[in-house]
């Protein structure tokens, strides 16, 4: 069965960064945060929230749709998976993703979206993410 990753009660969120950290070492072989398929930024300032920015796993994906080189393949359960052999590096991905999701590598010239691991999930000391069926 196809896996999603969901986020929970955010406001659990202490900040911690884990979950982007992983997601970059794990998926990119990083430890840049910019290299991370999720992100965490506060909402409101140093007082405010934290909120998350990932792939919302769309059963029709605008990013897919703008991909002129068809490298986005819709994947099971949604949201996509790049192929890097067919990506053409025109960012038209990132403009594209409803939710502001999509990223671009600058080094590798391809776009960093979330193929839903759940690695992020795992080290979440919170519980904030889960990794759900669907």
């Amino acid at each position: 069965m196809a896996k999603v990753l969901k986020t929970g009660d955010m406001a659990k969120c202490i900040g911690c960064f884990s979950c982007v950290l992983i997601c970059a070492a794990v998926n990119k072989k990083s430890h840049s945060l910019q290299k991370s398929c999720i992100k965490i930024r506060t909402y409101g300032g140093i007082a405010g929230k934290f909120v998350e920015t990932v792939c919302h796993a769309c059963h029709d994906p605008a990013c897919a749709e703008a991909c002129p080189a068809n490298a986005l393949l819709l994947r099971k359960g949604g949201g996509v998976l790049v192929d890097a052999n067919k990506c053409i590096g025109c960012r038209r991905c990132v403009s594209a993703c409803i939710v502001s999701a999509v990223d671009f590598d600058e080094d590798l010239k391809l776009p960093i979206i979330c193929h839903h691991c759940g690695v992020c999930a795992r080290y979440c000391p919170h519980d904030c993410l889960s990794l759900e069926d669907v």
